[in-house]
């Protein structure tokens, strides 16, 4: 592999047989859509990019969301060669080759772009192979991945690069790229007659759950195979192969079956637990907001009658991020159904609520002096710490010192329930109640 045989950017327009998602792709970034937390005006990246002050950097995000657009458009406005690079087809001899003509052009004053995509597939001898380029400025490596690169990229190229999360394309963002494509007359389907409403263009972007790729290549052979009939329902889904669901991500279809599912969970429903969470799946929704939503069930709904489910909870998203879709699905399938099964309280829930309202209801008490530290002569003088019972210096670790301010004491926020583990919970918190009331003003052991 020589530098000097490695394509430019693609332009605009060309082989018309070329799919049209590689036909459409931006090639500025005003065309770009989507990662405005990015590239919005004003943003970092942005400005990096149009001051033409690169540095390494790796763009880690699932598919179809522009990782690849985005590094060809960086080394299009910096007027950089773009040099590609495949971590599956791409040896160490392939990198150290490209390496060493990137250096000759730095010397000569131009810069090099070198694009790693699927930069986790290269092993640690491949990825040492840049370091030494990176540390010299003789390249700008951008590295695109979907897995994390805290476990998927060496630590001494990490530490030299900037990673740029980018996120999932919204289902209003994929509507705007398949309007694109169906007006364009140069390089998409704008000189086909094309019958595809607003609404089909929506369900094909619910489907393609974030990819842009994905809802391109769906609108592409929907639009050629429909040659100028209108899109209908029936058709989209005999051309995805698979029953269109009712559901809108962004209206009230969305907040039904969210209840649904939470309600279902909440009243120990494992069967209609998993009939909601699979409309909402397929349905096509963001997986990472039903993993919040069930994150939230655990702790609202279960909270400590099963500590664990929080637990589970949060495990699943951490799995779902691993595996990714289909296989992770099933992750979400089981945390609802774990979530359904587990006893039942939202004490918790219920005593922050009244704290909360305590707080913004009531005068504002000092904290009362026992329980401030006294760090200086002076606060020690004026009583801070005074009457503190340190707790280790007790029998059990338990005073008789009260905590809360004058005007709330002896309020009781914290009712446990007696189901599951909360039970266990509430006797201790009992036996806990009565020591602090035998002791109450009692000296500590000398």
């Amino acid at each position: 592999m020589s530098l000097f045989e490695a394509p430019d950017p693609s332009p605009p327009g060309g082989d018309r047989g070329r799919p049209l998602a590689e036909r459409l792709r931006p090639v500025s970034l005003d065309e770009f859509v989507g990662q405005e937390h990015l590239l919005a005006a004003g943003k970092p990246l942005r400005t990096q990019i149009e001051r033409d002050q690169l540095s390494s950097m790796i763009l880690w995000g699932p598919p179809g969301v522009g990782k690849t657009t985005l590094a060809r458009i960086i080394a299009h406005t910096t007027r950089c060669q773009f040099v590609p690079f495949s971590a599956v087809l791409s040896s160490i001899k392939d990198v150290k080759a490209v390496m060493a003509d990137a250096q000759r052009m730095h010397r000569s004053g131009r810069r090099t772009v070198i694009f790693v995509d699927e930069i986790h597939r290269f092993n640690k001898a491949q990825q040492d192979a840049f370091l030494p380029y990176v540390e010299q400025g003789d390249i700008v490596l951008i590295g695109a991945t979907t897995e994390n690169p805290s476990f998927e990229v060496i630590s001494a190229l990490l530490s030299r690069c900037k990673v740029h999360v980018l996120r999932s394309l919204t289902a209003e963002e994929i509507v705007r790229i398949l309007k694109r494509a169906l007006a364009d007359k140069e390089r998409g389907l704008g000189n086909l007659v094309a019958d595809v409403s607003d609404e089909m263009l929506m369900r094909m972007a619910l489907f393609s759950n974030g990819d842009g790729r994905s809802a391109l290549q769906t609108l592409e052979t929907t639009v050629v195979a429909a040659d100028g009939s209108p899109v209908t329902e029936e058709f989209l889904a005999s051309v995805l192969e698979r029953k269109i669901v009712r559901y809108d991500k962004s209206g009230e279809e969305h907040f039904n079956l969210v209840s649904a599912l939470h309600k279902s969970v909440r009243s120990s429903d494992p069967d209609a637990a998993l009939y909601w969470l699979a409309r909402m799946l397929e349905g096509g929704e963001d997986r990472l907001y039903v993993l919040r939503r069930l994150v939230r069930m655990a702790f609202e709904d279960i909270g400590l009658a099963d500590p664990r489910a929080l637990e589970q909870a949060t495990a699943a998203l951490a799995a779902f991020r691993l595996i990714g879709e289909p296989e992770g699905d099933l992750v979400l399938a089981q945390v609802a159904v774990y979530l359904a099964m587990a006893p039942k309280s939202d004490s918790v829930y219920r005593a922050f609520a009244q704290v909360k309202q305590d707080v913004q209801q009531t005068i504002t008490d000092p904290v009362p002096l026992h329980l401030r530290n006294a760090p200086t002569r002076l606060m020690k003088e004026l009583g801070y710490g005074e009457g503190y019972q340190h707790a280790h210096q007790f029998e059990d670790a338990v005073t008789g010192m009260e905590c809360l301010p004058e005007a709330l004491r002896g309020r009781r926020y914290y009712l446990p329930t007696d189901r599951g583990i909360e039970k266990r919970i509430g006797e201790r918190l009992e036996e806990l109640r009565r020591k602090m009331k035998s002791r109450n003003a009692a000296p500590p052991p000398a």
